[in-house]
């Protein structure tokens, strides 16, 4: 599946990152849905978690990624959301492997954490890997049924 279209946001922690990566999407060749923060100044990183799992509960993106100062709090703050599957990531391995074996379809990580190459990186391999499924598909249908308890 070719991602063209990604949903992104942050809060001002991670807001210069986000930019970037924001850009680095943008020459790939794919839309980026910015749901803010627009600005450095301080806010509270879960009105931009929620406007970001609401695109992707509406269906307008399927994959989002979310940056704050560790990514932690965003990660914690989008998995309050049903059919959200978010991971908090700081390297590569994590990466692909959250979306190969979890079905993640939020990548977060944090501005004081990593840096613009490694978070690219990230990002990239993030898109670029499917679900493995088969015995793993299991594991994603309990996770999604926790949503309906």
């Amino acid at each position: 599946m070719e991602i063209k279209k990604i949903v992104m946001g942050s809060d001002h922690a991670g807001f210069g990152l986000k930019q970037k990566v924001k850009a680095h999407l943008e020459s790939r060749g794919i839309e980026v849905i910015d749901v803010g923060t627009d600005t450095p100044e301080s806010c509270n990183y879960t009105i931009y978690a929620d406007a970001l799992c609401k695109v992707i509960q509406s269906g307008e993106a399927s994959l989002g990624i979310l940056v704050c100062g560790t990514g932690i709090g965003m990660s914690m703050a989008a998995n309050k959301h049903a059919g959200i599957r978010a991971a908090a990531c700081e390297n590569t391995f994590s990466a692909r492997m959250t979306r190969m074996h979890n079905d993640a379809n939020v990548l977060c990580f944090g501005e004081r954490v990593i840096g613009y190459g490694l978070a690219c990186d990230m990002v990239d391999l993030f898109i670029d890997t499917p679900f493995e499924g088969g015995r793993h598909q299991a594991r994603v249908d309990d996770i999604n049924a926790l949503d309906k308890r």
